[in-house]
Formats: C-alpha cells, sequence, structure tokens
C-alpha cells in the first residue's frame, strides 16, 4: 500500500478563478509570526455523493489555503469502518486518519446538513481522533475552521455542532465560519465555486485559519499544558525552589 493512500487528489490546485487578486493579501499572517515551515492543514468532508458538496467546498478551501502558503491535506472517508466495527479500530484509513491529525497544525471540518446535524460519515472521522493516543493527543491545541453547506436556505446546526465536537476535541475553533446555502447552486458543471458572498466568506475563513495558525504556533504545547494531566503522566515541574515557595504559601493545619 503506498504511503498516505487515504489522502484525496486536489485537482487544479493552482487555479482560484473566484477570487479577485486585487483584494488578497498572499501572506494573510504576515507580522504574527513564523511563516516557515508551512502551516500543516487537514482538511475532513462529510459527504460520500459523487458530486459532494461539502467536499467540493473543502477542495476550494485547501486551494486558498496553498495560495496562502500552507501545506495541505484532504482525508477520503470512503474506506473508514464503523467506530468499534474493528477491534483496536486496527484498519489502515483508521491509523491513516489519525496520521494525519498528529501531523496537522489546523484543521478545516465542512459537513452538509442532513436531518439538521452533521453526517454520519463527518461524525465517523471525529470519532476515530481519540484524545489521547499512546502518550500523543491527535486534535489538542490544533486551530479549527468550521463549515457546512446546505440544500435549501442557509443554516447553521452543522457548524454549531462542529463547534461543539472542536471543543470538546480540545482544539482551538476560529470566530468566523461559513455555511453556504442552496450549494447546488453555487457550484458549476467542473466542481468549482462561482464568485459569490459565499465564495468570499471562505476566503475569509481561511485567511482567518491561517492567522491564528501562525499566531498560536509557537505557544501551543504551553496553551493546552494542563495540571491533570502533568499529575497523570507523573511528571512533577517544580524545582526545590518552587516547591518551598509553594510550602510557605499554603494553609498550616
Amino acid at each position: 500500500m503506498p504511503d498516505h493512500y487515504y489522502l484525496r487528489p486536489l485537482p487544479d490546485p493552482d487555479s482560484l478563478p473566484a477570487l479577485d487578486p486585487r483584494y488578497v493579501r498572499r501572506r494573510p499572517a504576515l507580522g504574527l509570526g513564523d511563516l516557515a515551515p508551512p502551516p500543516r492543514v487537514l482538511l475532513l468532508y462529510g459527504s460520500l455523493r459523487e458530486r459532494s458538496y461539502s467536499r467540493l467546498a473543502v477542495e476550494e478551501a485547501a486551494r486558498l489555503l496553498r495560495f496562502f502558503g500552507c501545506e495541505t491535506r484532504i482525508f477520503d472517508p470512503r474506506d473508514l469502518p464503523l467506530p468499534d466495527q474493528i477491534e483496536n479500530d486496527d484498519h489502515p484509513a483508521v491509523h491513516e486518519l489519525r496520521e494525519h491529525s498528529l501531523w496537522s497544525e489546523a484543521q478545516v471540518w465542512c459537513s452538509p446538513e442532513r436531518h439538521g446535524q452533521i453526517t454520519g460519515i463527518m461524525k465517523t472521522q471525529i470519532d476515530h481522533l481519540p484524545l489521547a493516543m499512546k502518550g500523543l493527543r491527535p486534535t489538542q491545541g490544533r486551530v479549527l475552521a468550521v463549515m457546512q453547506v446546505c440544500a435549501g436556505s442557509q443554516s447553521f446546526n452543522s457548524i454549531n455542532t462542529l463547534r461543539v465536537l472542536g471543543r470538546w476535541m480540545r482544539m482551538f475553533t476560529i470566530p468566523n465560519q461559513s455555511s453556504v446555502a442552496k450549494a447546488y447552486e453555487e457550484f458549476d458543471e467542473a466542481g468549482r465555486m462561482k464568485p459569490s458572498a459565499y465564495y468570499d466568506r471562505i476566503v475569509d475563513v481561511m485567511e482567518e485559519l491561517v492567522r491564528f495558525t501562525v499566531l498560536l504556533r509557537p505557544h501551543a504545547e504551553q496553551l493546552v499544558d494542563r495540571y491533570s494531566e502533568r499529575k497523570d503522566r507523573n511528571e512533577p515541574v517544580e524545582t526545590p525552589v518552587e516547591t518551598a515557595g509553594l510550602a510557605r504559601h499554603m494553609p498550616q493545619s
């Protein structure tokens, strides 16, 4: 099996016909931190249809992220088993999804809205990402952008759920978000998104994702450094001087 068997190739990676170059900041995070190495972004989508609008939206997001100087990977969930279907989740697609999550500094999650919620395909991918795995945390400290596509009028049910999941997975979910209404009207026959306010919002979201990723990357480990986890790992951090100072301030029995 080749490396990264479950990644989806990005068609026309450098083609951005809906983007107006007059208003683009090619390096939106310039001045916020070190731009090298390129920010690493994993993108997940939530439909297996041949013409999947969540996948098409993710592909547009990936092209923009590449334009902004990021390295991107789009995971193809087609062969993922259900959670707990295989003992110990011992399946190559599950292993690879977790590998890509560990590789990432940021992620983009895009789900259709089905029956007022995210799809089972979307939830299956997130359910395969454990909070802790062999001492590693595949999602903790990553920056997250959430998007959804709608068959009808604009809704925010899916992105609200994705925000809840992002918080549960200990990710930093950015304030901006994208919800594309009547998605079937927003893409041409080639699967490219037409110029619109919905496309412009995806540009906004990807700009913001890059900025937060670059801004937080030097501090990611410190921001998720927790007392309870240090205690569970039996990793004391105090020096003798600090311990003595702490003892002076503790109430005496």
